[in-house]
């Protein structure tokens, strides 16, 4: 471990240095008054970090570096130069990718478009739901753009009816290494509907199950066609999918349903559920639409009947941050390296145009990501690299929109009057666990820093079908973030006096 101190401490803790200095006729940065024997004694009792990771049995590597917001002092760093997979901590490197090339201002737009004009309040050619990179739509929000598409006077359509999802690259999964049936694991695309998920539920009836597969939001719940699921006896697997073309075939273990319940399970064909569901709520307006169809392109001449606006960058990448939307992420990235690139071809291109950005603009060395979520096992950045981004970014927009982390009391229940105050990412996998943002200290200083903690070994172990509850995992993960907040009181009581 390599530790750099800050001459306050050095002054504060040790009367030969003092000495050192004065005979070298360095000027004091701050007062040389004597340090007291209490405040002395606690600094003294501080563990060193080996004995905060050994105290808290946490097996694996642990990776970590601090520095002071107003001078950008390094502090305190291990293996800080070493590539760790960030988990979801990558959400805040995204975040600022976002706001830099996108502006916190941005809006996505939804729209409905038509070709071969209008007559007599019918659409001649074909209708087109376009997709506009909105991560936040949902049924709701096409609900409202039935209603104003029948509002504008439109109650047929002689030809088809399309959708367009090729404002950003279409991507089966965000993980292929991730179980099929996991709901933070969608298909990315240019237009995705209720972060590309679909609501799953079960009831137990007289001669088996009921099943509903709906397109769920506040105010509606059209069931879907394109995403069906059947009960099937047998144990195990719990989950099964397959691709049926124009359908999500999936099946589920009847042995594992008990009464009744519901979860959301990830769309694979993002244009077609949002088609669908788009069809039904138009029809409840009167207006009867063609099965969905995808089209690659927009025609030029088309015009523009309805248009559906996100609400702002920042707002969404606040969401982002506080709920972990893996989505949220993977579409605003994309649509900021669209920007940047026009023919961007894919998710990974677009982590690797992220990369070249934070060398570009903060001077990272060597960002790995390959992905804008932090969930593929091939990302790696180095807390390092984390710290100097926070360090670069403090005043472009990021701190407000973190999350605001309690610390825990004695007992672990989360404290609200902790002296210290934290604002930060959080980030978990399996044996995977980070944090990084910005700490203030009991005597107001703020302090950059970047925790990250894993174990390679454990995580090669886990198959595919136990990566949503492999064992071991919950325990190991609730033992790194215990070594999370132990480091962050020692950085507040070594530096923040």
């Amino acid at each position: 471990m390599s530790r750099n101190v800050t001459r306050r401490f050095l002054l504060g803790g040790a009367a030969s240095l003092i000495a050192v200095r004065a005979a070298a006729a360095e000027p004091p940065t701050s007062s040389l008054r004597p340090v007291l024997r209490g405040e002395d004694l606690s600094r003294r009792n501080v563990p060193e970090p080996d004995q905060i990771i050994r105290g808290q049995n946490l097996s694996g590597e642990v990776a970590f570096a601090v520095a002071e917001v107003g001078t950008g002092a390094r502090l305190e760093q291990s293996n800080a130069q070493e590539g760790t997979p960030p988990a979801s901590v990558a959400k805040a490197l995204t975040a600022l990718y976002a706001l830099d090339i996108l502006g916190p201002d941005h809006r996505f737009e939804t729209r409905l478009l038509a070709t071969g004009g209008v007559t007599g309040g019918e659409i001649q050619g074909d209708l087109i739901l376009a997709g506009g990179g909105d991560p936040t739509l949902d049924t709701d929000a096409l609900g409202t753009m039935a209603a104003n598409l029948k509002e504008a006077g439109i109650i047929g359509v002689k030809g088809d009816f399309l959708v367009y999802q090729a404002a950003l690259p279409v991507e089966a999964m965000i993980d292929p290494e991730q179980p099929d049936h996991v709901g933070y694991n969608p298909s990315v695309s240019g237009i995705a509907l209720n972060y590309n998920r679909v609501h799953f539920e079960w009831k137990r009836g007289g001669d088996g199950y009921d099943v509903s597969m709906e397109g769920r939001s506040a105010k509606y719940r059209p069931g879907v066609q394109m995403a069906q699921m059947r009960v099937i006896d047998r144990k195990a697997p719990v989950y099964t999918y397959a691709d049926a073309g124009l359908r999500d075939e999936w099946t589920v273990a009847r042995r594992a349903l008990g009464n009744g319940g519901a979860r959301w399970l990830p769309v694979r064909k993002p244009g077609l559920y949002a088609g669908d569901v788009f069809a039904t709520l138009a029809r409840s307006n009167g207006i009867v639409l063609g099965a969905p169809k995808i089209t690659p392109t927009l025609p030029q001449d088309a015009k523009v009947l309805v248009t559906q606006r996100s609400g702002d960058l920042r707002g969404i990448l606040k969401d982002m941050l506080k709920w972990s939307t893996n989505l949220t992420a993977e579409m605003v990235g994309m649509a900021a390296s669209k920007k940047r690139v026009p023919e961007l071809a894919s998710l990974r291109a677009s982590a690797e145009e992220m990369n070249k950005w934070a060398m570009a603009n903060y001077g990272l060395i060597g960002p790995r990501m390959a992905d804008h979520s932090g969930l593929s096992d091939d990302s790696r950045l180095t807390a390092s690299d984390m710290v100097t981004a926070l360090l670069e970014a403090r005043g472009e927009g990021l701190r407000p929109i973190l999350k605001s982390i309690r610390l825990r009391d004695s007992r672990g229940r989360p404290d609200g009057n902790h002296p210290i105050k934290v604002a930060a990412k959080t980030g978990t996998l399996n044996f995977v666990s980070g944090l990084a943002g910005y700490m203030v200290a009991e005597d107001g200083k703020e302090l950059a820093f970047a925790i990250f903690a894993a174990d390679a070994k454990e995580r090669a172990q886990i198959s595919r079908e136990e990566r949503e509850r492999p064992p071991g995992a919950r325990g190991w993960n609730a033992r790194a973030k215990r070594v999370q907040q132990e480091l962050i009181e020692r950085w507040s009581t070594l530096y923040g006096a």
